[in-house]
């Protein structure tokens, strides 16, 4: 789906079904230096089962054009333009690592539209070491390496993936390079600054009234299970679902992950209330 938000184009994928903003809706928001392609084995999945999808490219990413935003805030109030744009009055927020914290940031200046909240591969704060940053400012595609190796677990390697001739790590590597070729102006850098700057988690989280769901990597180091502590003990209404995976879940436990959304979008109250 294309439309233009603040005077620029933007792109979302809707799951190979267009898109009806009279059926319950869920948004799926990508990580740093990542697009909506990091989703397509759960949008498609979702689109085809009922619900409306869309899986929006930020700013400077894939088909969307303009900058990269500067801030975990900026990202969220274009997610509620686009969303706006979209006709969607409640949906569930879903998002991935930095798309969480937007996911999170969303549903706190737009309570009334967070029929739900899913947070994947998430942590609070989410704190970038100086070196990687240092790296992703000075030499992007090393820091893209360097994610690449510390995103994945062991089972994304072959033999022990089930996907035989496909790799996890090949694929997610090649996407954060076609970003850097499409974004030249330090992607990267951008995306892991707003991270690091991010400090409003821990109150929009204890401001949420919705359901939450984190969905969280047994062997993810990015973001291990340990750190959300501060974020799931916020939360009045939060679940935890495990999957045998490392930072790159959606990849990694596509099905887990693609079940675990599906069971808890069943249960989300998508009407508004009177």
């Amino acid at each position: 789906m294309q439309c233009e938000i603040h005077g620029l184009p933007a792109y979302a994928y809707t799951g190979g079904k267009a898109f009806d903003p009279a059926r319950p809706a869920i948004v799926l928001i990508h990580g740093a230096q990542n697009d909506h392609s990091v989703w397509a084995l759960q949008s498609r999945y979702l689109a085809h089962h009922g619900y409306a999808v869309l899986a929006p490219d930020l700013p400077g990413h894939g088909r969307s054009a303009g900058p990269a935003l500067a801030s975990v805030e900026a990202m969220a109030d274009w997610i509620l333009a686009l969303l706006a744009a979209a006709g969607v009055r409640r949906a569930l927020l879903a998002g991935h690592s930095m798309g969480s914290l937007v996911a999170l940031e969303t549903a706190a200046r737009a309570p009334q539209l967070a029929a739900g909240l899913a947070l994947l591969g998430t942590t609070y704060p989410m704190k970038v070491s100086d070196t990687l940053l240092e790296t992703a400012r000075s030499d992007e595609g090393a820091a893209i390496d360097m994610v690449n190796i510390w995103s994945h677990s062991s089972i994304a390697h072959k033999p022990s993936f089930p996907g035989p001739g496909f790799s996890v790590m090949g694929g997610a590597r090649r996407l954060m390079q076609r970003m850097s070729a499409r974004n030249p102006h330090q992607l990267f850098h951008t995306d892991f600054a707003a991270c690091n700057g991010y400090a409003g988690g821990e109150a929009a989280a204890a401001a949420l009234d919705c359901p939450v769901l984190f969905v969280l990597g047994k062997k993810d180091v990015m973001t291990p299970p340990r750190s959300t502590a501060l974020l799931t003990g916020a939360v009045k209404h939060g679940t935890i679902l495990s999957v045998d995976a490392g930072h790159q879940m959606m990849a990694e436990a596509s099905d887990a992950v693609r079940e675990g959304l599906a069971a808890f979008a069943a249960k989300l109250p998508f009407q508004e209330s009177p």
